[in-house]
């Protein structure tokens, strides 16, 4: 995703030092919305090997 901020100096100085935190940002929420889609679509448990507690999808 294009940045205003992308040409800038001082912003390519803080993602040198300190990583694209933006991106970062970025793909945590589309993990956490893809985990959330899931839950509330009814599918498997989020922790391997352990079912979803009784009545959590109704």
């Amino acid at each position: 995703m294009f940045s205003v901020f992308d040409d800038t100096p001082i912003y390519q100085r803080l993602v040198t030092e300190r990583g694209d935190v933006p991106a970062q940002v970025r793909g945590e929420a589309e993990r956490i919305k893809r985990d959330l889609d899931r839950v509330m679509a009814g599918g498997p448990s989020l922790t391997p090997g352990l079912p979803a507690p009784r009545g959590f999808f109704s």
